[in-house]
């Protein structure tokens, strides 16, 4: 044991350094920080520190020298506390966007540890420095970089966590050397204070830098859609690389800091800089996902929950410990919404389609909007499928075979076995979607006109299917025929409305004088005959044409298919009876067409013509 005069001059030489750094006695001292001065002035200083502590546990030293050791320590932890504020703010800024698009977009993890790292004004540390940080033997800082490069299963080296360097290794040190000695002089509160302070300040500089705004709940929730739209995507892209690179980042640096210097000390500097912007960034996902249901919203509804299932694992990691644990159930939380928001949204864009209200007819017949946009929905389920059948377990609430509900179409779920619970509900928003279609179709007045209509919306919906490999895998062969059936069945009865009437006056029955083919033809039944065919053929051609068959494929068969009928009948008509009406007076006034004629007509056909365009085409 040393003598007791060899403490007491110890202490009085610590002291002296301690007091000459007093910023609130001297000048020098409020202009100048200690940190940033040569080596040897800062280990002097924390020598300092070092004896004043061990001078306060020593049983030897007088009680009036305990009482200027208090002081002095008070004086000392001021400084110190200073000096850790100092080093945190000259290195604190945010993180370069593009650095971190460029660690988003890596294919593999990035790290760089502190002891391989060095750039310009940095310092490599080797073991002696390394015990300086751990304040023993490093031995736990000293691991932490070996498991960084062994590629150890921690958090450091999974696929998709990239941490960055946030300060210089000199930096670190300082701020470890002074950190160790505040919380062994029971500053600990203050250190977690300042820390955290400082460096919440930079977090928030690199939120601003992200486009992560300050918005409450009842803000976002305000936000018209199409804004809200552009934020998801901006959300999405920011929440990747704030829990990847930026909390990840800012855990090790905590760790690099605190670790082993008290029990939980690091984790809870980190939760004293990111719990605020934690709870800021998932709120915004947090008020999507309770926010008012409406059909447009399930893809970027959808989005947002591949987004966060896909950080999951990672916010568990980065946020493991029990303080964090509200992060954690807050994630997980916000998943279960989303995903109970996109169920919700699915069934009610079912109820929608099925009680979409618009009665007035589209012009032509041709594809209503409704029929569009639902397909171009399906369509995009079919590419949402992989999330969609994880979220929809059970089947839609179809009406029964046996329903008597006018207002809710019959489907029998047990033709359609094998197939997923997401499968049947694309199934019955498309027996929905016609269903709805047919209460429209009933808005025409002209028979035909319906069957077209359902002829063109069947068609697309069939079209669609067939044009997405995904979409025609979910809707099955089974039904697609039947859909294919559909549109073919009303081809035909549109070809029955109009033109049986058509052909009707192509027969020869009731010419025949005497009802018998060799009594001879009656010519006033003929002419009449003929009138009556011109004026349907006309009625046909100038109504028709301004219907409209916006599929080219579709509308060149349906031609053909009437020309099929209506050509050989009418030439074998005109063959059996012209000379009749020739041997007479103006045969003009009722043999109109020639075969040739009616063969260009029937090209007019479906064409969508406003009436003056008709009329041109008629007079040319």
């Amino acid at each position: 044991m040393e003598p007791p005069g060899n403490d007491a001059v110890a202490f009085e030489s610590a002291e002296k350094i301690v007091l000459r750094w007093d910023s609130t006695t001297s000048e020098e001292a409020r202009e100048k920080m200690i940190f940033e001065g040569d080596r040897q002035e800062i280990d002097q200083y924390l020598q300092a520190v070092d004896e004043i502590q061990r001078s306060m546990e020593s049983t030897t030293l007088l009680d009036d020298d305990q009482s200027k050791a208090n002081s002095a320590i008070q004086i000392a932890m001021a400084r110190l506390e200073d000096e850790f504020r100092n080093i945190l703010i000259a290195h604190t800024s945010a993180i370069e966007v593009e650095l971190l698009s460029d660690l988003n977009s890596s294919s593999s993890s990035i790290n760089y540890s502190a002891a391989s790292r060095t750039t310009s004004g940095e310092m490599n540390l080797g073991d002696e420095e390394l015990k300086s940080i751990d304040g023993k033997d490093g031995g736990s800082v000293k691991k932490q970089l070996e498991h960084q490069d062994s590629g150890s299963s921690s958090y450091r080296s999974t696929y998709s966590i990239k941490e960055i360097d946030l300060m210089p290794p000199e930096a670190v040190f300082d701020l470890r050397s002074i950190a160790e000695r505040m919380i062994s002089a029971g500053y600990l509160r203050e250190c977690i204070q300042v820390y955290g302070s400082v460096r919440k300040s930079s977090v928030d500089a690199s939120f601003r830098k992200l486009g992560i705004e300050k918005l409450s709940i009842g803000d976002i929730q305000r936000l018209e859609w199409e804004t809200l739209e552009m934020k998801i995507r901006r959300w999405i892209r920011a929440a990747k690389l704030c829990v990847r690179v930026l909390f990840a980042s800012e855990k090790k640096l905590c760790e690099q800091v605190f670790e082993g210097l008290g029990t939980a000390t690091d984790d809870a500097c980190f939760m004293e800089t990111i719990k605020g912007p934690a709870i800021q960034l998932f709120n915004f996902a947090e008020a999507i996902s309770i926010s008012r249901r409406s059909p447009e919203k399930l893809f970027k509804i959808l989005d947002l929950h591949d987004a966060l299932s896909d950080l999951l694992p990672d916010i568990e990691i980065v946020f493991e410990s029990k303080s964090s644990e509200s992060i954690r159930v807050q994630a997980a939380e916000i998943l279960s919404r989303l995903a109970e928001a996109a169920r919700g949204i699915l069934s009610e864009f079912e109820n929608a389609v099925l009680r979409e209200p618009s009665k007035i007819p589209v012009p032509g017949g041709t594809i209503h909007p409704l029929t569009r946009y639902v397909m171009n929905y399906a369509s995009l389920i079919s590419d949402y499928k992989q999330t969609l059948v994880e979220l929809i377990v059970s089947k839609p609430s179809a009406g029964s075979r046996y329903s008597t509900d006018p207002n809710t179409p019959d489907m029998d779920f047990t033709e359609l076995e094998g197939q997923t619970p997401l499968d049947h509900h694309l199934i019955w928003i498309i027996v929905i979607l016609q269903f709805n279609l047919e209460g429209k179709s009933k808005h025409y007045k002209d028979t035909s006109l319906a069957h077209l209509f359902m002829m063109n919306n069947v068609h697309y919906i069939v079209q669609k299917i067939k044009g997405s490999p995904e979409l025609r895998e979910m809707i099955g062969d089974y039904y697609l025929r039947k859909l294919t059936g559909k549109f073919r069945h009303s081809a035909t009865n549109y070809q029955r409305a109009t033109w049986v009437r058509v052909l009707h006056c192509l027969r020869d029955e009731g010419l025949h004088v005497s009802g018998s083919f060799s009594s001879g033809v009656s010519k006033s039944a003929l002419r009449e005959r003929f009138k009556t065919f011109n004026a349907m053929f006309e009625e046909v051609h100038r109504t028709q044409s301004t219907w409209l068959i916006p599929d080219t494929q579709l509308r060149e068969e349906l031609r053909i298919s009437i020309s099929e009928k209506l050509i050989p009948a009418y030439r074998s008509f005109l063959g059996r009876f012209r000379t009749h009406i020739e041997s007479g007076k103006h045969p003009e006034n009722y043999i109109k067409y020639s075969v040739e004629d009616l063969e260009t007509d029937v090209l007019d056909f479906f064409e969508g013509y406003q009436p003056s365009q008709h009329l041109r085409r008629r007079s040319q």
